[in-house]
């Protein structure tokens, strides 16, 4: 059965329009939430479990914002989005965020990193408060198949039925199928993990699980040092998401160049404790098991005292701290994050996230070829692109 709209009549609308939001996700949601408090009709197209993406968010905990309330400063944590955001974030900021949780009783705490949490700590928490803030929307648990112009709106088929809206929000993520926008023409930038474990070319099983904090990642400008962990497939951790975010379309194979350790004058050290094992001494500044890795790959004696070791294999030592090379031969297939791709940025009104070639038409959060690092600032993308929709129809 066809459903027809008729609440909208060009130059004038009524707070009955209806609006169809495909994809009941953070930025879905936010949306309709917004909407509702200005009095419109809204329907949640969903084929699974209705905001079921937040989840998993901050290993369960919902890691739902950060702590930078600065919009450009904030801006600068999306390899992809920067300059397209200053108009989003500085109408809808970090701050804004919180007031939204602060409306519909969720309390947040910040981390020392900045990272901004619930206070329960749980994503299903932050799930069940947002779904019963929409609880006037009407939720269609159908795939949508597809969306085409019609007189005045759009119409959407699903697996079940066709329905016709005023205006069409897309919030299907980074993860689904871009064929729904086949019909309208809308430019596509082919999705591909970001955000995710790194294959390298060594072997790194025997020393997997070790980690090292407060790395730099040499010839990256205005990356902060973080930590890494080996793994069976290679290297992860949250300095390897930001450089596999950066990297997300370079081609493999590629180098990357590690500072594993702070400077340290390493001949003072062996003249201080001459009668130590190397290994032992370089314990003292990298996890006594990647010590042991280090010195196997350079072909030194483990049980070697500091004062055996002669000028060049010192420098061998530094050289190997300073200048740890691993060569990333792909991504883990398994670890992806979030993706980078989606609508290109070139086809949506920044001020307003609506289609330059299609009226009444928006996007919003991970659909649209914006990403951004760890901690809080893929929610955060959600957040302010649902609000910024929602605020544009209301204007319209």
């Amino acid at each position: 059965m066809e459903q027809e709209s008729t609440s909208k009549s060009r130059g004038k609308l009524s707070l009955n329009t209806r609006v169809a939001i495909i994809g009941a996700g953070p930025a879905g949601c936010i949306c309709a939430y917004y909407l509702i408090q200005a009095g419109y009709e809204v329907s949640l197209f969903d084929k699974g479990k209705f905001l079921r993406t937040i989840l998993p968010t901050g290993g369960g905990r919902c890691n739902l914002a950060h702590a930078e309330y600065d919009f450009k400063s904030l801006a600068k944590n999306y390899p992809r989005g920067e300059k397209f955001l200053y108009s989003v974030f500085s109408k809808f900021s970090t701050q804004d965020s919180l007031d939204f949780f602060e409306k519909i009783g969720v309390k947040t705490y910040t981390q020392d990193d900045n990272r901004i949490f619930p206070i329960s700590n749980s994503s299903e928490e932050v799930r069940t408060k947002i779904l019963k803030s929409i609880e006037k929307a009407t939720f269609i648990t159908e795939e949508v198949s597809s969306i085409e112009t019609i007189a005045n709106g759009y119409k959407i088929k699903t697996n079940k039925s066709t329905y016709a809206f005023d205006f069409v929000v897309v919030a299907i993520g980074g993860h689904s199928k871009f064929e729904i926008l086949k019909a309208l023409n809308i430019g596509i930038i082919q999705p591909t993990q970001a955000l995710v474990g790194l294959t390298t070319k060594k072997n790194f099983a025997n020393i997997s699980g070790v980690s090292i904090k407060n790395v730099k990642a040499n010839g990256f400008k205005n990356l902060k040092n973080d930590d890494i962990l080996f793994t069976h497939k290679g290297i992860t951790g949250p300095l390897i998401y930001k450089i596999s975010s950066l990297k997300a379309r370079d081609n493999f194979p590629y180098k990357l160049s590690l500072k594993l350790t702070e400077n340290f004058d390493l001949q003072e050290e062996l003249n201080k404790n001459s009668q130590k094992e190397i290994k032992n001494l370089l314990g003292q500044h990298i996890p006594k098991s990647f010590a042991t890795r280090l010195l196997e790959d350079l072909q030194i004696n483990l049980e070697t005292p500091c004062h055996k070791i002669n000028g060049t294999t010192r420098n061998k030592i530094m050289e190997k701290l300073q200048n740890f090379e691993i060569t990333i031969t792909g991504k883990v297939p398994d670890g992806e994050v979030v993706t980078c791709g989606g609508v290109d940025l070139k086809e949506v009104n920044s001020k307003t996230l609506e289609s330059k070639q299609h009226p009444d038409l928006y996007f919003c959060g991970e659909v649209l070829d914006i990403d951004g690092f760890c901690g809080g600032f893929n929610l955060q993308n959600c957040w302010s692109t649902g609000y910024i929709v929602a605020e544009s129809i209301i204007n319209k």
